[in-house]
């Protein structure tokens, strides 16, 4: 860990002011449509963590978000935030936030910003930043508090999608003392550079959220990155023609999954970065060797497009993730030890392929966002989509335990751990957008079966586990998961010390609380 990549800074204490109609903050009640259009411009194609976010602190509304149900009230918990991403908390009322685009991890006490605990130099270009945070399941008598984000190369915070090295995105350790994080140690560096050759650079479908599991590993997701490799179901690389030529997925290499195509994955780590014997593919990997074996030991699942929600079921364990879709198909998925979730030859269910290609040939970008495999190359039909599959022994294809036909930009995502809100929630799983372009930011509630394996649902549109919505951000077939809206873009969804939920919102730069009334 070099100096330069971390910036000294002194705990300070922030009560920004910001008057309505300045920067940052837009008139004391603009309308729903504004919201919508703001946050709109966060969305990249579909997903809602790109760099066009304000650039002072952001306080919430008046009155911003609201809840349906008349028995749950919001109120706002913090605000003066600038593009928050995760938040932990270290106790009652008192709480670290991490900010994307500035590159610090922020100390809320009583709902002010009390301190700067850290600032590290990022590169916030598009999706990268400071975009994830877990504390040690044993925290505070471990007091390791991980991050994951994407480093400047320049020792400053930077937007320029070339300033980052080529395994840019990193998780670390830090230890807390109770008014600092300290470096402790690099876990593992991830890829972040998109400069292929002849195509335009991107810095989007970075992924970065993490989790410790029930089971005490740290779980890491990271998006695609615009890979077009194994990984990817692209058993020979990015070429319409499989089995035949074998075709490196860009000029650093692949389509075989080393550390520079590690990539659409769930990462399963010890908590000091080593990987777990009993990972799916330990054994897999220990028989390939070298570099590509040994990235292949720490997969949990792959086969995943992009996401910015990860939650761990607090009674069953399970790990649950949302999943962006381009222009078909936001997912939720029950990751599952070896899973292959598809992409990009599946998205959605396998049933509803013909759907898949006919959106993603007809609208929008038509491109998948990326340009070394159209989407014109999808199977007609189910069975050839899983012929195609990249199959790791003992891997298999999952379907999604719940998706929409058309996207619907999912984002921050969570599990109540309490009755705080009524016995009628308790254990279920809410979920946040990516963009405000959809009731100015949803919260959607999800029951779960009696099992815990499953999405229950009392629509009978809903049988199937999709919601048939009739265009991208559209709400139809989900009026019934709505429970609240306009609420921006959410990136994280946590049960508070009390009981209550809370919800942070990207957009507004704030923490919401929702309690019963």
């Amino acid at each position: 860990m070099h100096a330069r990549i971390l910036r000294t800074v002194v705990p300070r204490r922030r009560t920004p002011d910001v008057p309505p109609g300045s920067p940052g903050r837009g008139p004391a009640r603009p309308g729903r449509h504004r919201l919508r259009a703001a946050a709109a411009l966060l969305a990249v194609a579909a997903s809602g963590l790109a760099a066009t976010v304000p650039a002072v602190p952001a306080n919430a509304e008046p009155g911003g978000p609201t809840m349906l149900d008349r028995k749950l009230g919001v109120r706002t918990a913090a605000t003066g935030l600038v593009s928050p991403t995760g938040l932990a908390f270290l106790g009652r009322d008192d709480l670290l936030v991490i900010e994307k685009t500035t590159g610090r991890v922020q100390r809320v006490v009583d709902g002010v910003v009390a301190s700067t605990p850290l600032d590290l130099a990022v590169n916030a270009a598009s999706e990268r930043g400071l975009l994830g945070i877990a504390l040690h399941p044993r925290f505070p008598a471990d007091p390791g508090v991980y991050l994951y984000w994407t480093e400047s190369t320049t020792g400053a915070d930077t937007t320029a999608l070339g300033e980052t090295p080529l395994l840019g995105n990193r998780v670390d350790r830090f230890v807390w003392n109770g008014s600092t994080l300290t470096f402790d140690r690099n876990l593992i560096r991830i890829r972040a550079r998109q400069e292929d050759a002849g195509q335009p650079a991107r810095g989007n479908h970075n992924g970065g959220v993490i989790s410790f599991g029930r089971d005490g590993k740290l779980y890491v997701f990271t998006g695609d990155l615009g890979r077009r490799g194994q990984l990817q179901n692209l058993t020979c690389g990015p070429t319409a023609v499989c089995p035949g030529p074998v075709v490196p997925d860009d000029q650093f290499g692949g389509p075989r999954p080393d550390s520079a195509h590690l990539s659409g994955v769930v990462l399963r780590l010890n908590d000091d970065g080593s990987t777990p014997r009993n990972n799916p593919f330990f054994r897999v990997g220990a028989a390939m060797g070298g570099e590509v074996g040994a990235t292949v030991q720490k997969i949990y699942s792959y086969g995943h497009r992009n996401g910015f929600g990860m939650a761990v079921d607090p009674r069953s364990g399970n790990v649950w993730m949302q999943e962006n879709g381009d222009d078909s198909f936001s997912e939720i998925n029950r990751l599952e030890p070896g899973m292959n979730g598809g992409w990009i030859q599946i998205a959605g269910p396998v049933s509803r392929i013909g759907q898949f290609k006919e959106i993603e040939t007809t609208f929008g970008g038509q491109n998948l966002q990326q340009l070394r495999w159209p989407p014109s190359n999808i199977a007609d039909n189910p069975w050839t989509a899983l012929s195609r599959l990249f199959r790791l022994p003992g891997s298999h294809y999952s379907d999604p335990e719940f998706s929409w036909k058309w996207e619907v930009a999912p984002g921050g995502m969570g599990f109540l751990d309490s009755r705080a809100l009524g016995p009628e929630y308790r254990g279920d799983l809410f979920l946040g957008a990516a963009t405000g372009a959809l009731e100015g930011g949803y919260l959607f509630h999800f029951n779960l079966t009696g099992n815990r394996r499953q999405i229950a649902v009392d629509d009978p549109r809903l049988r199937d586990r999709v919601a048939d919505n009739v265009a991208k951000h559209e709400i139809t077939e989900s009026e019934s998961l709505l429970v609240g809206r306009d609420f921006g873009t959410v990136t994280d969804i946590e049960t508070a010390p009390d009981g209550t939920l809370a919800v942070l919102s990207l957009t507004n730069g704030a923490v919401y609380t929702v309690y019963r009334r």
